[in-house]
């Protein structure tokens, strides 16, 4: 690391106990509309391109005519790859529409960070956020958490403990799974798997008979219609179906849940900074992260709410989550393409 950049980190480290100080002694019950009043009023047009669901969105709508009311928000929102590849057309054309990206793909943050695609913003709000989650350079904030479990099919044989377990025998031909080719949350899960199992454990589950179902809706359809008896599902997707009667159980994997941060971060380029960290602002505030939790079905990334449900808050998902690492960081960025096509070759056979 150069000398610059740990002096950025030590400095920003520096600001954050300082305002951590501060808060520890001024915070309120309830958050501050927004912090970039400072740079004046926050007006005008912000373009958002999310993954957050449409029903997410809607919801965040009047909290953002009532503390925003001069601001306008426009939304593209489409699957992480989608929004990714709509993202890169518009980069390789050189006018990139977006001010704030919101997706659940943490790789393609980091990257477009590195490649220094992002303002820098430091939201008063992410003094709340677990330090294992930040962005010590500011570049992006994480503002939801979905979480990669297991889940099995009531009536079926006793479910799996772990990740693990899907390559035993007993779950011979009664295991779906996502494809990481074409499931960003997929692609997540795979990374964390084949740093902890190496690239046997995607042969090891072709040899067993898993079920490559697509995306995380084909998954769940697979274990509800009885044709996998067990699968790898987001918690917010099993949580919806479970509200709605499905005949399924969450499991938490014992060797460790896969956490995807869901970041929020500001492009250079945008034309509206003030409305567009006003925003930000506003996903980080208490009453955003609600929203996003109640109506999204995943984590807050602030401690005080409960977790989507009655599931466990923050404190206890972390526990039960394998850790994100910079090794997992550069893991993910440096041999996604060749993951990917370790999986594709051992289930082409």
């Amino acid at each position: 690391m150069s000398l610059p950049s740990i002096l950025r980190r030590a400095s920003l480290a520096f600001v954050l106990v300082l305002l951590v100080a501060c808060r520890i002694e001024s915070a309120a019950p309830s958050d501050a509309p927004v912090s970039a009043a400072m740079e004046g009023e926050p007006s005008g047009d912000v373009w958002i391109y999310t993954s957050m669901y449409r029903h997410v969105l809607d919801a965040l709508e009047p909290l953002l005519k009532e503390k925003l009311p001069n601001v306008r928000v426009h939304w593209y929102q489409a699957g992480s790859e989608k929004v990714a590849s709509r993202l890169e057309a518009e980069r390789a054309a050189g006018a990139v529409r977006a001010d704030v990206l919101a997706t659940s793909d943490p790789f393609l943050y980091e990257r477009l960070a590195r490649e220094g695609a992002f303002l820098r913003y430091a939201s008063p709000n992410v003094l709340r956020v677990p330090r294992s989650l930040l962005d010590l350079d500011a570049r992006y904030t994480v503002v939801r958490l979905a979480t990669m479990v297991l889940v099995h099919r009531n009536g079926g044989a006793p479910p799996p403990s772990s990740f693990a377990d899907l390559v035993g025998e007993r779950w011979k031909g009664r295991v779906a799974i996502g494809d990481p080719l074409t499931s960003g949350t997929a692609f997540t899960w795979a990374v964390f798997l084949q740093a902890k199992h190496g690239d046997a454990y995607f042969e090891r589950l072709r040899d067993k008979g898993a079920i490559v179902a697509g995306g995380n809706a084909a998954v769940l359809q697979k274990v509800e219609s009885g044709e996998a008896d067990a699968g790898v599902l987001l918690l917010e997707n099993a949580l919806t179906a479970k509200a709605r009667g499905s005949p399924i159980e969450i499991v938490w994997p014992e060797d460790g849940a896969v956490v995807i941060p869901g970041p929020a971060a500001i492009f250079h380029s945008t034309r509206n900074p003030v409305a567009a960290k006003a925003v930000v602002d506003l996903l980080l505030s208490l009453e955003g992260q609600r929203i996003i939790s109640e109506k999204g079905d995943m984590h807050a990334v602030d401690p005080r709410l409960e977790g989507p449900r009655g599931e466990p808050g923050l404190e206890v998902l972390m526990s039960r989550s394998q850790p994100w690492t910079p090794a997992l960081v550069e893991l993910g960025l440096t041999r996604g393409g060749a993951i990917k096509e370790t999986f594709s070759r051992a289930f082409s056979r």
